[in-house]
């Protein structure tokens, strides 16, 4: 069975692309409009508009951190934070408990 397609992006630009998983195509993937490295974010990523700022940032903080968008066994990739105050608020609280960042990040609530 052939494998489907998955998404990359590249944050300078803003710009996402779905291209053959990892594993069946070369490794390095590079920016069609920048010739920068793509980052893997998983094949249930939806992006946001390019002119929205505020969500690519969120996008960037989530993926320095290990976040990626694979999907579950329940069919999304599960809870991740939209808004910079919802991210604030996950890593203050992992600063506060010792969690470690990607994990706080995919909370759905806080405690």
């Amino acid at each position: 069975m052939a494998h489907g397609k998955t998404s990359f992006v590249c944050l300078p630009c803003r710009a996402s692309y779905k291209q053959s998983h990892p594993g069946t195509g070369p490794s390095d993937r590079a920016c069609p409009r920048c010739a920068g490295p793509l980052i893997h974010v998983g094949s249930a990523f939806e992006a946001p508009p390019r002119r929205d700022t505020a969500a690519w940032r969120v996008l960037s903080l989530l993926l320095h951190a290990g976040v990626r968008f694979h999907k579950s066994c329940c069919g999304g990739p599960g809870y991740r934070p939209r808004t910079l105050g919802e991210v604030r608020a996950r890593m203050a609280y992992a600063r506060r408990t010792g969690e470690p960042f990607a994990q706080a990040l995919t909370r759905h609530e806080l405690p």
